[in-house]
């Protein structure tokens, strides 16, 4: 196990144990010395053990033990469907649904070893695999995480981040309610770890003692002007471990817990946006400690998935928000191995976005990539000469992507991270999106600018785009231009593309 040294001392919230019946349940953002525990507790999940074994939290609340372990049960514990469950199977605008009618597995576990789409939580979920489905008594062994779930009975349920939606949106229905995962650890860590990716056999351990403060803004925002959100509601967002190690399969969408995280990237990249901005305004660093720790502590779930050959590219809208997470983490920690390589790793932002000659002049230009097939790119060409795909593409542009990542990009700027994020043609869309004069009226050929252009989706970042886009501190352009070239053969698409 590594330990990453630290650069300064950070204080850390410690808080007491509840301890009843043998069981400990978990507090939030603990960072507890270790005790003893046949059985300990998170989010309506208790995992069971043949004995007492050490047991402590991590800073964000998650629960570590000395393992091996043997986990002798799990509740709620993992079964077939219970009589009373009602799910809607319902198709997708699309004809499509990542559900099927299947009774198997309701609050399933896993362990997981490698990233993909297969899953042992609920066999409701199309791409349910029994074998990946943990049975108990289990033995853990150390440096191992145990993730498990609890199932809805009754779909459609209430988003968590339900304030972000719009009405026709409020309601889920996601089959999954909540997770929570038991890192099984060799040795003891420090009262100030982070918890380690969930994913793999590697457990790196991250202090935050390590984080680098300074390299967060402290930019005013009047509250009394702007509509700035709450530390504790975008806390509340980022509490839960998110499960990505589906892999960005499409999917995964109907089986993500609606207690625990947002289930379409849009929101993703909204949510870790935001956190994002008010991490780099003036607040205390009292008011933004517990934020800060749980965006990095996404941005190491992430990391973790990556090292293990994660890609983030579906095309459409499913697969935003998971690079800035991780290069956040990275530059907060001072760990350069978190940059990751621009031709190996895809993420959605940078596949979507690259340089030609578009329509109305623009240069910096967006593509579809997948939706039910390989997309061609459709900028280049008049809005007369595009076809229903066309089409479709330019409304996800609008309704699902560039507007969504307008918090993420603006954050990445003022942290001087434009260099590593290395994908200048992703920047150049987000200033083209968001600039208030059209530069390019006199060319768009008698169609009108989009409308929903000038804005992002959440007021709290069109105030801070408006007051601070100005003051991002003078950087390096990355030094990579690609382009993810949808007709290539190759597993790995990306040409040269210079800036034009």
């Amino acid at each position: 196990m590594r330990t990453i040294r630290f650069r300064r001392p950070v204080a850390l919230i410690v808080i007491s144990l509840l301890v009843m019946s043998g069981t400990l349940t978990a507090c939030q953002d603990a960072g507890v010395t270790e005790q003893r525990a046949s059985e300990v507790t998170q989010y309506g999940i208790t995992w069971k053990f043949d004995r007492d074994y050490p047991v402590g939290q991590f800073i964000t609340g998650d629960w570590w033990v000395i393992g091996p372990v043997n986990v002798v049960s799990v509740t709620p514990e993992p079964g077939p469907a219970p009589p009373a469950e009602v799910t809607d199977l319902g198709l997708n605008q699309w004809d499509d649904s990542g559900l099927q009618d299947n009774r198997e597995r309701r609050n399933g576990s896993m362990v997981v070893m490698d990233v993909g789409p297969a899953q042992g939580y609920d066999s409701r979920g199309t791409t349910y695999d029994a074998a990946t489905s943990i049975t108990f008594p289990y033995e853990l062994e150390a440096d191992r995480s145990l993730i498990s779930s609890i199932s809805e009975v009754s779909t459609p349920n209430t988003a968590m981040y339900a304030d972000l939606m719009w009405s026709s949106e409020k309601e889920s229905g996601n089959v999954m309610k909540t997770a929570a995962v038991l890192t099984s650890l060799s040795e003891t860590p420090p009262a100030d770890a982070f918890r380690p990716s969930y994913v793999g056999a590697d457990k790196e351990i991250f202090r935050a003692s390590g984080l680098n403060w300074d390299l967060l803004q402290n930019l005013p925002v009047d509250a009394t002007k702007y509509p700035v959100p709450s530390f504790a509601q975008y806390e509340r967002y980022l509490e839960r471990p998110w499960l990505d190690h589906l892999n960005g399969a499409w999917e995964g969408q109907w089986l993500l817990p609606v207690e625990n995280q947002p289930s379409y990237g849009r929101e993703i990249a909204r949510i870790v946006g935001s956190a994002s901005l008010l991490l780099n305004t003036d607040a205390s660093q009292d008011q933004k400690r517990r934020l800060l720790y749980r965006l990095v502590q996404y941005g190491i779930d992430l990391h973790g998935m990556v090292r293990l050959g994660a890609v983030f590219n579906e095309g459409g809208g499913v697969t935003s928000g998971r690079k800035w997470p991780i290069l956040f983490a990275g530059l907060m920690l001072g760990d350069p191995a978190f940059i990751p390589d621009p031709r190996g790793t895809v993420f959605h932002e940078d596949a979507q976005t690259y340089y030609g000659r578009g329509w109305y002049g623009q240069h910096a230009l967006w593509q579809m990539v997948w939706h039910h097939g390989p997309r061609q790119p459709y900028q280049e060409k008049p809005p007369s000469e595009w076809d229903e795909w066309d089409q479709t593409s330019e409304d996800y542009r609008i309704c699902c992507t560039v507007r969504a990542w307008v918090g993420q990009g603006l954050a990445a700027l003022l942290m001087k991270a434009k260099v590593e994020w290395n994908h200048n043609a992703f920047f150049d869309n987000i200033d083209d999106w968001m600039r208030k004069t059209d530069q390019y009226a006199a060319d768009r050929q008698g169609h009108e600018r989009p409308p929903e252009e000038t804005t992002s989706f959440d007021p709290f970042v069109d105030a801070f785009w408006d007051l601070h886009r100005n003051n991002v501190p003078a950087q390096r352009d990355g030094p990579t231009d690609l382009k993810w070239d949808v007709n290539a053969t190759d597993d790995l698409k990306w040409v040269s593309n210079p800036a034009m």
